[in-house]
């Protein structure tokens, strides 16, 4: 098994990316916290992947909340002795130009994402220290890496999860934690279609796959990056978005009536 006793904690993971990540992960063996403040939804994963054989738990956490962070890192290391995975999924998402976006908006999106990742990360350092190494996985975005018509404050907070992520690494390689950032495009996800339908509609179609990609298919790449399949991956980027940021494309017919992908 690619995870066979390791111990992770995955925010965010009550549904979407983080509860596809936490599934997987308990598949290759490792033992998860499912770490949400949907403490519903957080019970209701955690209890369905139990029902398959995973080792998981759920911990309701806060990651804007020092204390929470604290508590929570605590009761994993009392249940399992030690942390060796982070995945800093937990995201806010808010679709809005600059001059359309409140102070409040901001500081509510920068809060969650940059400083609930900063957060996060500053607490299991020393855990993973203490068990020999580990790996940070920061979940990003496409939105991380280029701007976007639609959006600033997200973009803004996902651009520092990806810095923050190869700070991390500089800073921590040679006590054997490494750090990367994951960079989906468009995902069907419940966040995705809350923003807006037309936004994920036009993000699906605006790529050379045609199509959304799937939790899984990050959580496959969020795997890896877990494993000791990616012990000499440090400080860089893993883009899974099929195919959006290669270039800028459009669907063109050509003289002989069929549709092929060019470069607009």
């Amino acid at each position: 098994m690619r995870l066979e006793g390791k111990v992770a904690i995955i925010t965010g993971s009550a549904s979407g990316i983080g509860a596809a990540s936490a599934r997987l992960f308990t598949q290759e063996g490792a033992k998860v916290c499912i770490a949400d403040i949907d403490e519903e939804k957080g019970r209701q994963t955690a209890a369905d992947i139990a029902a398959s054989g995973g080792d998981i738990f759920f911990q309701r956490l806060d990651i804007t909340s020092e204390t929470d962070w604290d508590e929570g890192v605590n009761e994993v290391i009392d249940r399992y002795g030690k942390l060796n995975v982070l995945v800093n999924n937990a995201a806010a998402a808010h679709y809005a130009k600059v001059e359309e976006t409140t102070v409040e908006e901001w500081d509510h999106v920068m809060a969650v994402n940059g400083k609930g990742t900063f957060l996060g990360t500053r607490e299991v350092i020393p855990h993973m220290r203490r068990a020999g190494g580990g790996s940070i996985i920061n979940i990003s975005s496409g939105a991380g890496l280029v701007g976007q018509a639609w959006s600033a404050a997200y973009n803004a907070s996902k651009a520092a999860v990806h810095l923050l992520a190869k700070c991390t690494a500089i800073q921590y390689a040679r006590d054997g934690i490494r750090a990367n950032s994951v960079h989906p495009g468009a995902i069907d996800t419940q966040m995705l279609h809350a923003g807006s339908q037309q936004i994920g509609d036009s993000e699906a179609s605006d790529r050379p796959m045609g199509r959304m990609g799937t939790p899984e298919e990050i959580g496959y790449g969020v795997l890896f990056l877990a494993s000791d399949e990616s012990s000499y991956m440090t400080g860089t980027e893993l883009i899974i978005d099929g195919g959006k940021l290669s270039g800028q494309w459009r669907l063109a017919d050509t003289p002989f009536g069929q549709a092929v992908l060019a470069r607009s």
